[in-house]
């Protein structure tokens, strides 16, 4: 037996497809800061599921930026007229928070093929697991596949302009953190 993914692309017409929907997905991540590509996957999930719990990774191995209350309050804000998104934080494995909240389907985002081949190795293990517990791909739109957490960062730091990269309180929160001298 293997794990079940389901990579579905920009371009499918989801309008067009019956959709029988999942009553709650997790969509994990440390979102060090969040992007608008996390923003537009999270909004994409909400046309296949009935909730989306965003899953903040405690991760404080990856040294982040903002801490993990802050993660979670931003994610909060960016998501603040949308009652279908809950944000939380966790520790520990993802498989026992998906049971927690009686989540059967794990939300992810591919940017790329070397996204692929981890989150294949993911989705696997979580598979290992618990066998009920399925993984959904969802591409990045083309505009938004460069984007990821660490180059936003980066030109963060180097006070680089980053507010078409991300929601406006993240932008305003990184310049806060990284004022331009």
């Amino acid at each position: 037996m293997y794990a079940c993914s389901l990579i579905l692309l920009p371009s499918l017409a989801l309008s067009t497809t019956k959709v029988v929907k999942v009553h709650k997905a997790i969509y994990p991540g440390t979102f060090d800061p969040i992007t608008l590509g996390h923003q537009d996957i999270i909004r994409r999930g909400l046309h296949l599921f009935e909730h989306v719990v965003v899953a903040v990774a405690d991760s404080k191995s990856k040294a982040p930026c903002f801490s993990l209350e802050e993660r979670v309050g931003l994610i909060k804000q960016a998501f603040k007229d949308e009652p279908r998104v809950d944000v939380v934080s966790f520790r520990g494995l993802l498989v026992d928070l998906a049971q927690k909240y009686e989540a059967t389907v794990l939300l992810r985002g591919l940017r790329g093929v070397a996204d692929y081949e981890y989150e294949q190795q993911m989705a696997n293990m979580n598979y290992h697991l618990n066998e009920q517990l399925e993984t959904v791909f969802l591409s990045s739109r083309h505009h938004r596949s460069f984007v990821s957490s660490t180059l936003v960062r980066e030109v963060a730091t180097m006070r680089g302009d980053v507010s078409a990269l991300v929601p406006t309180c993240v932008a305003e929160a990184l310049a806060h953190k990284f004022p331009k001298a």
